[in-house]
């Protein structure tokens, strides 16, 4: 698992690389951003803890991806089933981002996350430890998340 964690990372590279913040750019306009994505990952979970589809629909970019927790690489349109569904849902969800950079258009978003499953999830009732990348980008106008990463802890 270290091994594709870190591939994946390398992965990434050129992507956060190719937008890099242009020298000279105001540090009060990245801390700024950075509290407006945020905010906008602290929506993100009320609205999965809702299964509120409608807000999660605006949140993520029409070509959002995610490697989930179950190792599966899915499609906004994908998890959006899943929640309308029943098969995803959570009891509680609590996020703690610990990395926030602003790469101009791009933000990068790392941490950790405890999750209660719910729904017909096979954890269902379960809680799990997460470590998460999110990627938001500036996309018409406002700030969507385009890419995410999850994956379970494992207890050692």
């Amino acid at each position: 698992m270290t091994r594709t964690i870190a591939i994946s990372a390398l992965m990434m590279v050129p992507f956060v690389a190719s937008s890099q913040t242009p020298a000279g750019r105001d540090g009060a306009s990245d801390r700024r951003v950075e509290e407006e994505v945020r905010q906008l990952s602290g929506g993100e979970v009320e609205a999965l803890l809702a299964s509120d589809t409608q807000t999660l629909r605006r949140t993520w970019s029409d070509d959002f991806v995610v490697t989930n927790p179950l190792n599966k690489f899915v499609t906004k349109e994908q998890v959006l089933g899943l929640l309308t569904s029943g098969f995803l849902a959570f009891k509680s969800y609590h996020r703690r981002i610990e990395y926030a950079r602003v790469y101009g258009k791009t933000v990068v978003v790392a941490g950790s996350e405890t999750v209660v499953w719910a729904g017909k999830m096979p954890m269902a009732g379960k809680s799990s430890a997460l470590r998460f990348t999110a990627i938001w980008m500036k996309q018409g106008g406002r700030w969507q998340e385009v890419a995410r990463h999850a994956n379970i802890i494992l207890e050692q």
